[in-house]
């Protein structure tokens, strides 16, 4: 439930071969920054302006004045970059995405269509096809002991990484102000609700209520 091919359709990825390449979505986490760049020399100069080293922008991408693109990035087609908004880096964009307000992104991968639209967080994250985090929802990355994070589920799965975000799988929503722990993961076509603490994986199609409950999703 916590693979790859569980989790995501790699048709809408750009990351596509690089993700194919992995078992677990968390092993990309490491090489996001060389895939980026590899990745980036390669874009068709008609469609895409580096408009700074190594900050690749595609031509009908809308990028606010105020927004802040740390390289290396990509940001994909039909994209909105919106008011205030700080890509640190390492971050692949894909098409028809919004990072909006406030929003930061550092060494993620968002496939297409996926709404980061107001005041969130993503790092060290990896977010399904129409993955939507509403207002203030954010991933914490690293575990408050420091200690390499380990995925909650049976049996454990241990990733060798200290940063390791979230995993929301293909059409995953993201309730208001939710906090999603150190190596969680979401499952396809899953929702949480809001003012949420999330740990460990829920299984798709599901409802994540407060207090650890999960029901699936009628």
């Amino acid at each position: 439930m916590c693979n790859i091919n569980s989790l995501y359709d790699l048709e809408h990825t750009a990351a596509k071969e690089y993700l194919a390449r992995f078992t677990y979505p968390w092993e990309a986490l490491p090489g996001i920054k060389a895939f980026i760049l590899e990745l980036g020399a390669t874009l068709n100069k008609d469609d895409f302006l580096e408009v700074s080293s190594n900050v690749w922008v595609h031509r009908s991408a809308k990028v606010a004045p105020t927004a802040y693109l740390g390289a290396p990035c990509i940001i994909g087609a039909g994209t909105e970059v919106r008011h205030c908004a700080f890509i640190r880096g390492n971050a692949l964009v894909g098409e028809n995405c919004v990072v909006g307000n406030s929003t930061e992104l550092k060494n993620v991968i968002l496939f297409d269509g996926v709404q980061v639209p107001h005041y969130n967080y993503v790092g060290d994250s990896i977010l399904g096809y129409k993955a939507h985090m509403g207002a203030g929802s954010i991933t914490s990355n690293v575990k408050s002991d420091k200690s390499l994070v380990v995925i909650h589920t049976q049996p454990p799965i241990a990733t060798g990484i200290k940063k390791v975000g979230a995993l929301l799988g293909d059409r995953v929503e993201i309730g208001c102000n939710s906090v999603l722990n150190p190596g969680t993961v979401i499952g396809r076509d899953s929702m949480v609700y809001p003012t949420s603490c999330v740990r460990g994986v829920v299984p798709e199609r599901s409802i994540y209520k407060k207090d650890d409950t999960i029901t699936p999703k009628r």
